[in-house]
C-alpha cells in the first residue's frame, strides 16, 4: 500500500492525481512485464559469462538492428512519457517490452538458458532489485512512472545484479581455485601456458599430440581457458605422474591472465598470434597486446609466433632481458621454427633452425602452419626429440568445426569452420573454399558448381566491425557463387561488401537464422558443390 509521501508527491504532479487508480493498473502490467524481460537479459548474462555491462550491449544492438524493432522501441519511449500525465500509457510500454525485442526469446533455441546455480543467484538478486525499485515508486511516488522506468531498465538492472554478484562469485570460487593451486604444487607437471587472439584451442591440441608419446601430459579441455574452467581442469583431470599440462588461458581484460598466471605458474608460454578478437571490450589492439603478453613474465620460456609485428617486437624485447624466446613462423625459415604450406594446399614442411625437419607432409584441412609451429617449439623445449616430433606430423589431429572437412547426404562438400570469428581465419577459410573451384571428387574438372558460404558475419570487433565484415563480404564476392547472410547483427556490411565488387556475379540471400540457412543449402546445393559454414552466433544475437 502507499504511503502518504506518494500521496503528497501524487498530488504535486497535478494531472496523475485524476489518474490515480489507472496508475495500479499500470504498476501491476510493469510488474509483469518484468518477469519475461528480465528472464531474457538474465539469459544473455549467461552467455557473456555474466560480465557486467553485457544487457545492455545487447540490448542496444536489438532494439536497433531493425526498422520494426526501432519502432517498437520509440512506442515504447513515447508511451513511457506520456504516462507520466497518463499514467495507463504506461501499459503500452510494459506490452512492448514483454514482448520485445522481437527474436530474443526467453527460452533461446541454440542457446537456452540454464538455471544453474549462479544464474539463480543471478535470477535472485535481480528480483531483489525489480522489487526495491516498486517499493519504492509506491512508497516515493509516482508509483506508475518508477514502474515504467523499472520494466525499460530490465537490463540495466541484470547488468546491475551482475556487478553485485561478481565479488560474491570470486570469493566462492576461492576455494575450489585454492584446490586446483595445491594440486598443481603437489602433482608438479611442467606448465605450458597458450595464450593469443586466435589460435589457442589448435595449437594446444597440436602441443598434445607431439608431446604425448613420450611424456604423460593432460590438456585443459575444448575452452575451459577462464578462471573457473582452468581450476575445474586441474581439479578433474590432473592426476599424479602427470608430466606436462598444457594450459590455454583467454582472456576478456586486463588482469586476468596475470591473475591465471598467479595460482598456476607457466614454465613455457606460447602467444600464437595478435588480433582484433575482443577488440570491442579491449578497446585497442595495445591493450590487447599487453593483456596477452602478461603471460610471458612468469615464465621460464617463451614461445611467440613472429609473422604479427607485436610479437616480433615483445620476443626482441624479452630476449634482451635475457629470457629465452623460441621464434616461431608460418613463412620464414630464418625463425628457430618454420612451417610452411607446399604449393598453398594442404601439404606442409617444417624447419628448424633452417634445417628441414620434415618435408611434404598432409595435414588436416585448415592447419594454420604459424600455430604448428608453436607447438613444435614447445615439443622441442620439452625435450622430445626432433625424429619423434617429426614422425607424428602425419597423423595431425583436426580441431572440431574448424575448417573441417565433411561430406553432405546430397554430395556436397562441406568446410566446417563455425568456431571461427576472425579476419585471419575467415580469409584462410575462403582460399580453401576457392581451391575448391573447378575440381570434381579426383580432382578433375567439374561442372557448373555452387560455392556457398553461410556466415552472421565476425563479432567482437569494436570500432573495426563494419569494415573488416565489409571486407570479407567483397572477398566472399570475389569466390563464391552465393552468400547466405545469416541474422542481422553483420547483414548490412556483409552486403555492403558484396555490392562494393562492381563485376560480381555473387546472389546473396538473407536469412533469419541458421536452420534456415540450413534448410536452403539441403535445397539448392548438390554433387560437386561445397559449402562453407563461416562462423555461427548463438540467438542472443539478433
Amino acid at each position: 500500500m502507499s504511503g502518504p509521501l506518494y500521496w503528497r508527491a501524487l498530488g504535486a504532479l497535478g494531472p496523475q492525481r485524476l489518474h490515480a487508480g489507472t496508475a495500479w493498473v499500470t504498476v501491476a502490467a510493469c510488474a509483469l512485464a518484468c518477469l519475461p524481460a528480465g528472464l531474457r537479459w538474465l539469459r544473455v548474462a549467461q552467455r557473456e559469462h555474466y560480465l557486467a555491462g553485457s544487457a545492455v550491449r545487447f540490448g542496444g544492438r536489438w532494439w536497433t538492428t531493425s526498422a520494426p524493432a526501432v519502432a517498437l522501441a520509440l512506442v515504447a519511449l513515447a508511451a513511457a512519457v506520456a504516462s507520466w500525465w497518463w499514467p495507463l500509457a504506461g501499459v503500452a510500454t510494459a506490452a512492448v517490452v514483454a514482448a520485445g525485442p522481437l527474436g530474443l526469446t526467453v527460452r533461446g533455441r541454440t542457446s537456452p538458458l540454464a538455471w544453474t546455480r549462479r544464474l539463480r543467484t543471478l535470477a535472485g538478486v535481480w528480483a531483489g532489485l525489480v522489487v526495491v525499485v516498486l517499493v519504492a515508486g509506491l512508497l516515493l511516488g509516482p508509483a506508475s512512472a518508477v514502474a515504467v522506468a523499472a520494466v525499460l531498465a530490465a537490463p540495466v538492472l541484470v547488468d546491475l545484479a551482475c556487478w553485485i554478484t561478481s565479488p560474491v562469485e570470486r570469493r566462492r570460487s576461492g576455494r575450489f581455485v585454492d584446490a586446483a593451486a595445491a594440486r598443481l604444487a603437489r602433482v608438479a607437471p611442467t606448465v605450458v601456458a597458450v595464450t593469443g587472439s586466435y589460435g589457442k584451442t589448435s595449437t594446444k591440441g597440436y602441443i598434445t599430440h607431439l608431446v604425448r608419446p613420450t611424456r604423460t601430459v593432460v590438456a585443459t579441455p575444448a575452452s575451459f581457458n577462464n578462471r573457473a574452467g582452468l581450476a575445474r581442469a586441474v581439479n578433474e583431470q590432473l592426476s599424479d605422474g602427470t608430466e606436462v599440462f598444457v594450459a590455454e588461458m583467454g582472456t576478456y581484460g586486463p588482469g586476468e591472465i596475470a591473475d591465471l598466471c598467479r595460482w598456476c605458474p607457466p614454465d613455457l608460454a606460447v602467444i600464437t598470434a595478435i588480433g582484433p578478437v575482443h577488440l570491442e571490450r579491449f578497446g585497442s589492439v595495445d591493450r590487447i597486446v599487453e593483456a596477452k603478453s602478461e603471460i610471458i613474465d612468469p615464465a621460464g620460456d617463451v614461445v611467440l609466433q613472429v609473422d604479427d609485428p607485436a610479437l616480433a617486437a615483445l620476443a626482441d624485447r624479452h630476449a634482451a632481458g635475457g629470457k629465452r624466446v623460441v621464434r616461431c613462423s608460418g613463412s620464414d625459415r630464418s625463425a628457430d621454427v618454420c612451417v610452411v604450406r607446399c604449393d598453398g594446399g594442404a601439404r606442409v614442411s617444417a624447419y628448424v633452425a633452417g634445417q628441414a625437419l620434415a618435408e611434404d607432409v598432409e595435414v588436416p584441412t585448415g592447419l594454420q602452419p604459424s600455430n604448428l609451429a608453436c607447438a613444435i617449439g614447445v615439443a622441442l623445449g620439452l625435450k622430445v626429440e626432433p625424429g619423434a616430433i617429426a614422425s607424428r606430423l602425419r597423423d595431425l589431429p583436426g580441431v572440431d568445426h574448424r575448417l573441417q572437412a565433411g561430406r553432405a547426404a546430397s554430395g556436397a562438400t562441406i568446410l566446417d569452420d563455425t568456431y571461427n570469428s576472425n579476419p585471419a581465419g575467415a580469409s584462410a577459410a575462403l582460399a580453401v573454399l576457392a581451391g575448391a573451384r573447378g575440381q570434381g571428387d579426383q580432382g578433375e574438372p567439374a561442372g557448373p558448381q555452387r560455392l556457398v558460404v553461410v556466415t552472421p558475419g565476425m563479432v567482437e570487433l569494436g570500432r573495426r566491425q563494419f569494415e573488416e565484415n565489409r571486407r570479407f563480404g567483397a572477398a566472399v564476392a570475389a569466390v563464391a557463387t552465393d552468400l547466405l547472410i545469416v541474422g542481422r547483427t553483420n547483414r548490412r556490411a556483409l552486403a555492403a561488401g558484396v555490392a562494393s565488387v562492381a563485376d560480381s556475379a555473387t546472389s546473396v540471400q538473407l536469412l533469419g537464422d541458421r536452420h534456415r540457412a540450413v534448410e536452403w543449402v539441403k535445397e539448392h546445393v548438390k554433387d560437386g558443390d561445397t559449402v562453407l559454414y563461416e562462423n555461427d552466433l548463438p540467438d542472443h544475437y539478433p
